[in-house]
């Protein structure tokens, strides 16, 4: 019998949904029971095959079932729009500017104070010569102060830009295009610095260290980036088509024997059927 002020509950036993299990002394240990939740697995995916890496399946624009991989060139130029050949020819274009044995072009401008005196000019073109320059084209003009005033737009409101303006069409100028790996560069250097007092002491042997007079008066001109050089080359020589030069006469004058022409002044491919000057 329970002593008095206790009460009598249930029979002692294990809670609902846990089971005792055994324990060491001292220590009390239970168990979830032993119905295990439902398990949740994912989904297999299919196994990618070779083929599935391929491309589209055979009814999808580009692709045939004898064709060439998906991403291949071929498929490229099918897939193509209607004149998507002018984007291709660009981009071929593009790598051949991009590749480290093609020829450079750069613009370059014998200025009125040396086209004055023949034996300078004469030195001028020699120099551009002896330095393994191609003379793509050349002419001789006389600018008008309309297209100075255009060419050199950039510098208009500084000290010197009237000035110069007035210089480059006071005469007849020298235009040349010219080829050469890293051609820029290397007329620039050949030029010297644009100051003429410092061209004398840093560069004494350079055309403006031996030819300039002044800082407007200094010779000669070159472009100073492959951006500035095809838009100079356009201004002077508006039916010279760069992409076509590098299409069909860049090749030949890099890689075939090349001659100069006294009489027209520039250089041609010298094997038989070489293009002549667009």
């Amino acid at each position: 019998m329970a002593s008095t002020g206790e009460t009598q509950g249930p029979p002692a036993g294990p809670a609902l949904g846990v089971q005792a299990a055994p324990s060491p002394p001292g220590r009390s240990r239970c168990t979830l029971s032993s119905r295990a939740p439902p398990t949740h697995t994912r989904p297999r995916l299919p196994a990618r095959s070779a083929t599935s890496r391929q491309g589209p399946p055979a009814g999808l624009p580009g692709r045939t079932p004898e064709g060439p991989r998906w991403g291949g060139a071929g498929w490229l130029s099918r897939c193509l729009p209607a004149g998507a050949s002018r984007w291709r020819t660009r981009s071929e274009m593009t790598s051949i500017l991009r590749s480290p044995q093609a020829l450079q072009l750069t613009l370059a401008l014998i200025k009125p104070d040396a086209v004055a005196h023949p034996l300078i000019l004469e030195a001028v073109h020699q120099q551009i010569l002896s330095n393994k320059f191609l003379i793509v084209r050349m002419r001789e003009l006389l600018w008008r102060k309309e297209e100075c005033q255009k060419f050199y737009q950039e510098h208009e409101g500084r000290f010197f830009y009237q000035r110069l303006v007035e210089f480059m069409a006071s005469g007849p100028i020298r235009a040349y295009i010219l080829a050469r790996k890293d051609a820029i560069q290397l007329w620039r250097t050949l030029m010297g610095p644009t100051r003429v007092f410092r061209a004398r002491h840093v560069a004494p042997d350079s055309i403006r260290g031996s030819f300039g007079l002044t800082d407007t008066r200094n010779t000669t001109h070159g472009s100073d980036s492959v951006v500035s050089a095809s838009r100079e080359i356009a201004a002077f020589f508006p039916d010279f088509s760069e992409q076509r030069w590098y299409e069909e006469e860049e090749p030949q004058l890099r890689c075939g024997p090349v001659r100069y022409s006294p009489e027209g002044g520039i250089h041609c491919a010298a094997g038989p059927g070489g293009p002549g000057p667009a």
